[in-house]
């Protein structure tokens, strides 16, 4: 035991030195910063010497590390060395493997999406496919976090998974030889309406910007194009040099696209567009939602100082901050908070409250005292305190409480295995449709299945039915409760007719995903899809495009405040 407490005291004392020596010049704050950690150091001695059982060392000093972080913001993180693989394929959509999207499924995990030319697709994995062991080891009730860092690997490396096929209860063994996977930027660009294009960027990663120029450049080529959407919607960010890159391929050579300004000054700096732009002048849509964050606000942003186009759908995440990975010993890394970023018009976008959110993670309401007004380049008011405010706002649909439990539980995407499994395959996916001999079949298969679930109404009679109890009301009043309760009660058979299209448009989707995978489904996700259509109402109105453009039109941003 004495010799485990020199150790660790050998490590304190050394830490503090190395950090006494790094300070320029001595003060209260520094001597701070060395006694807090010689508290630190001793406090952890204490532990390790007489605390009763074994403590785990490195889980624990990881535990403290992160809760120390959680103070600051939601970005500043500390990656262990397990987890370098994971930064590795946030920042270049790389990373060795199977090539395979999965997630928990009772105590294994299961196939969601296996990727387009990876290996796993190659080997005959496909989604909905269940694994239970990996290289013999049985994974039942591991993690899918734990259970991805098993699948990863060298390139060329083999990994021997154990695979049940759902429905059939086919077991199999594979042999997969794992690749560097690259996961495409792009998942999606084609033409959605007469004259107009449409490019979906999923991620900010290395080369993203390339992904974006070259289906640019193919749709330029094959089509007369009147007017561009680009859809940065679910879009998390990543790169900024990719969002200066994108930004550049709309707007003039020279434009300042961003400005960073933090703590330490030298590392403050403004990028402008250092290149020929493609395209200045073919009107220009982004789509935005409550999801679209950092460099998504970046280029939104920038198109709208700019006045270079419209954005279209709802307010955007509002993550203004620049994180900067910072190298720690070990092989550990630390990402941290260094610096906001400022688009043209000079607003930051950063939520003012990045703690307190929506249960979808938008920026709720911001008070009119907290928020400061710019202008755009023509002249139009813009505002910080949370986001980018669409100038078209576009309410996205709201699932009914059927389709969303069928979803959750996974019961669309149950039945598309089973309809992967009966047909080998199906017509071209802008022919297919779910027919209703299909949607009959999917409702004999909910037969058996649980997706209970609640009307709005059936919610406000059971706080109401609280509320009487809590205030101890006659229980006269009980049997008026229960006749509201019957006539509100909800009928299953009945609400899967009513919701019927809803529930087909889902159900498709799914479908088509299993026959053309990442492509299939981003292209069935933009079917009936309400935003995008406003976006291709407004590129078809050049009227109301330039009207939008200008500065008398500031009314959807007063709304959106």
């Amino acid at each position: 035991m004495k010799k485990t407490g020199n150790k660790w005291k050998i490590a304190a004392v050394a830490v503090i030195a190395v950090l006494t020596i790094g300070f320029v010049a001595p003060g209260d704050r520094d001597f701070e910063i060395a006694k807090n950690l010689d508290i630190y150091h001793t406090l952890f001695r204490e532990l390790s010497i007489f605390y009763v059982d074994e403590i785990d060392a490195g889980d624990l000093v990881k535990k403290s590390i992160d809760e120390m972080l959680n103070t600051l913001d939601p970005y500043t993180v500390f990656i262990p060395e397990s987890d370098i693989e994971d930064l590795r394929f946030m920042t270049t959509g790389q990373y060795g493997g199977i090539g395979a999207i999965i997630r928990e499924k009772g105590k294994y995990v299961e196939i969601r999406e296996p990727i387009v030319d990876a290996p796993a697709l190659q080997a005959g994995i496909r989604a909905g496919d269940i694994i239970k062991e990996i290289d013999g080891r049985d994974i039942a009730d591991i993690k899918s976090d734990d259970v991805s860092e098993l699948l990863k690997g060298e390139p060329k490396s083999k990994v021997t998974l154990t695979v049940e096929t759902p429905f059939t209860g086919q077991v199999r063994k594979i042999d997969i030889i794992r690749q560097k996977i690259k996961m495409k930027s792009v998942p999606y660009y084609g033409m959605v309406a007469d004259g107009i294009g449409y490019i979906r960027l999923s991620n900010f990663t290395e080369n993203c910007s390339q992904e974006v120029k070259d289906a640019f450049l193919s749709l330029k080529k094959n089509n007369q194009i009147k007017g561009l959407i680009l859809d940065l919607r679910e879009n998390p960010g990543g790169l900024l040099n990719e969002a200066v890159s994108i930004s550049n391929i709309f707007v003039d050579k020279g434009s300042e696209i961003v400005s960073t300004k933090g703590k330490v000054k030298m590392w403050n700096k403004t990028y402008s567009a250092t290149s020929d732009p493609l395209d200045t002048s073919t009107p220009l849509a982004v789509l935005v939602n409550s999801m679209s964050a950092s460099a998504s606000e970046i280029v939104s942003g920038v198109i709208q100082d700019l006045d270079r186009g419209v954005i279209v759908g709802t307010r955007s995440f509002g993550k203004g901050l620049v994180q900067t990975t910072r190298d720690l010993s070990y092989n550990t890394k630390l990402k941290l908070t260094t610096a906001k970023y400022y688009i043209p018009s000079g607003r930051c976008i950063q939520a003012l409250d990045y703690s307190h959110r929506n249960p979808d993670g938008s920026v709720g309401k911001v008070p009119d005292s907290l928020i400061t007004k710019f202008h755009t380049r023509a002249g139009r008011d813009v505002y910080d305190g949370g986001g980018v405010l669409p100038d078209v706002k576009v309410e996205p649909m709201m699932m009914s409480n059927i389709t969303y439990s069928l979803y959750s539980k996974s019961l669309i995407f149950d039945y598309a295995t089973l309809y992967a499994q009966k047909h080998s395959s199906i017509c071209e996916q802008e022919k297919f449709t779910v027919t209703d001999a299909d949607y009959d079949d999917f409702t004999a298969f909910l037969a058996d299945k649980d997706y209970d679930y609640k009307l709005e109404s059936e919610k406000i009679v059971a706080d109401l039915e609280k509320a009487v109890k809590r205030e101890n009301h006659n229980n006269s009043i009980d049997a008026e409760l229960e006749q509201l309760r019957a006539k509100l009660a909800h009928n299953k058979e009945s609400d899967l007719q009513l919701h019927k299209d809803e529930i087909k448009l889902l159900l498709q989707e799914e479908i088509i995903s299993r026959y053309y995978y990442q492509e299939g489904r981003a292209k069935a996700q933009i079917q009936k899809d309400s935003t995008l259509v406003r976006a291709i109402e407004v590129l078809n109105n050049p009227t109301e495009y330039h009207k939008l453009l200008s500065p008398q039109s500031n009314e959807s941003q007063q709304e959106n405040n």
